[in-house]
């Protein structure tokens, strides 16, 4: 496949099960859903090519020891108004340059910013206004992949893609191949607060979705070549 390898063996991360907490959260925590966003110096809010500011779905702080990714600040944004599934741009067998910001087959641009900052040390004056903010653990797990080489379908960091089609592993416009990092489960629905616009394809009023429900991997670029070399692969 143009710009994707199925076939290349994969060293896993060591592989964490991220939970999420039932209590609301009322100050900020670098591991959440919503709340804060802790960025880096310089860093501002994203922007959706409509104009409108994405939501904050998930902040996590990477682990120590998840390979060349340990000690990183990994954030999810995605907007309310627009809720489709990704479309990787490729030429000459890796990412177009600034695929991050490229025209999707649907959109004049992405709807989505992920990010993987380094110094990320204060959290951003303003919090998340739509998604509830609830605290998010990491735990250690053994993500024993079945026979098929597929991972648990969890939402998780590291271990392996519990992927629901062909693997896709797609190699950076920097020329470095990405490297599975985190995954988002198919259907995951983020609590709202009330009186807020419905998401287009979302489950309910009260949730929003991201990439119309799909199995997400984030594929991020260990050359860290960008904060925001990080591609959502989709799949259900």
């Amino acid at each position: 496949m143009n710009g994707r390898d199925a076939g290349k063996a994969r060293t896993a991360l060591p592989a964490h099960v991220i939970e999420v907490g039932a209590e609301p959260l009322d100050r900020p925590v670098r591991d959440s859903l919503g709340g804060r966003p802790f960025l880096d110096p310089g860093q501002e809010w994203p922007v959706c090519f409509c104009g409108e500011r994405p939501a904050l779905f998930f902040q996590l702080d990477v682990p120590a020891d998840a390979g060349p990714f340990g000690g990183g600040h990994l954030l999810l944004f995605h907007c309310r108004a627009h809720n489709e599934a990704s479309d990787a741009e490729c030429a000459g067998g890796r990412l177009v340059p600034r695929y991050r910001d490229a025209p999707q087959s649907h959109c004049p641009g992405p709807f989505w910013r992920v990010l993987l900052q380094r110094q990320a040390e204060l959290p951003a004056a303003e919090p998340e206004p739509a998604v509830c903010a609830l605290p998010l653990t990491l735990r250690p797990f053994d993500d024993v992949p079945s026979p098929r080489g597929i991972g648990a379908q969890l939402f998780k960091l590291g271990g392996t893609p519990s992927w629901a089609q062909d693997p896709e592993y797609c190699t950076c416009a920097c020329g470095a191949d990405l490297e599975f990092l985190c995954q988002v489960p198919e259907g995951m629905e983020f609590a709202v607060r009330p009186g807020l616009p419905e998401q287009p394809y979302s489950v309910g009023a009260d949730t929003y979705g991201m990439f119309l429900g799909n199995e997400v991997y984030l594929m991020a670029c260990p050359a860290h070549c960008d904060p925001a070399a990080v591609w959502p692969v989709n799949q259900n």
